[in-house]
């Protein structure tokens, strides 16, 4: 039963995305909102340029203590080696992907269009319902 749940039926479809130039405490301050772990960042056409994380956020914060001030722009600090999941991959072998992975949420795309994220929390929800 599980091998025939994707991707899919759990990625959050709500899309929270920065812009490379969005202060880096604005984007910090967007992830505490909306309580999620990264967004992506979308260049002018709409396309998938990077994902600012949380951990991303900790080293602006970080590099603040020595600056003296938290300055900078998204596209700074964001992870641009970007390892994006198929919307009908099995949420099993995503869950094999996460075992192996840093990583606390990926990109979903079906074919070439970005359509979610998923992360770590969507994927214990959908092995224990």
């Amino acid at each position: 039963m599980l091998s025939k749940i994707t991707v899919a039926d759990y990625m959050t479809k709500r899309l929270v995305s920065l812009s490379k130039q969005t202060n880096v405490f604005d984007a910090i301050k967007k992830l505490l909102e909306n309580k999620i772990t990264c967004a992506p960042v979308i260049d002018e056409e709409g396309k998938l340029i990077g994902m600012f994380s949380e951990k991303d956020g900790m080293r602006v914060v970080l590099a603040s203590v020595y600056d003296q001030g938290m300055s900078g722009k998204v596209g700074d600090f964001m992870s641009k080696e970007i390892i994006s999941v198929d919307a009908n991959s099995s949420i099993v072998n995503l869950a094999e992907t996460f075992q192996n992975s840093a990583v606390r949420s990926f990109p979903v795309f079906d074919h070439a269009k970005m359509v979610g994220i998923i992360s770590r929390t969507d994927v214990l929800r959908a092995l224990v319902s």
